[in-house]
């Protein structure tokens, strides 16, 4: 992902109010050229966290509500993102007000993913999650690329007009 600075991260969101999307608290240290979007969570507001992915020659940011965290360590569940298991208290159900219109009246959609939005990581090997793992035959840009339309078509569904 190419680097962005803290003004077009902030204008990147597209179902939040100007004002909201000031007070983000934004990642400090991004390792942009191994991440194909920004995810985080907000440190100083633990159930809001944001997802900035690359759209059409530019950014889309979504502010997002984190489900409280499942408190089972004994299943797992897989992101609907990166595609890897985790034991349920590390993947969050996360929501976002759809764009437009259809948000302000209070239509949401909701994925479940990495609870520390860290995808990227995963699927490049740089984490390893504390559940094993099924075995991938995909190589590691067929992985990113699947990761890539995962996460393209939830953007695409936030934005679809209702």
């Amino acid at each position: 992902m190419q680097p962005l600075d803290a003004d077009a991260i902030r204008a990147s969101f597209v179902n939040c109010s100007r004002g909201e999307a000031k007070s983000v608290t934004l990642p400090a240290d991004v390792p942009w050229a191994t991440r194909d979007f920004l995810g985080w969570r907000d440190p100083k507001a633990p159930g809001r966290a944001y997802l900035v992915v690359p759209r059409d020659g530019g950014v889309v940011g979504l502010s997002l509500r984190a489900a409280p965290p499942a408190t089972s360590r004994l299943r797992s569940n897989m992101c609907a993102f990166c595609s890897t298991t985790h034991a349920t208290s590390d993947i969050t159900l996360f929501t976002g007000r759809r764009a437009g219109k259809s948000g302000r009246e209070g239509n949401t959609l909701g994925t479940y993913v990495c609870a520390n939005l860290f995808c990227s990581a995963y699927v490049r090997g740089e984490l390893k999650p504390a559940v094993p793992q099924p075995v991938e035959t995909l190589t590691l840009d067929e992985r990113v690329a699947r990761m890539e339309d995962k996460v393209r078509r939830f953007v695409d569904r936030i934005l679809e007009p209702h």
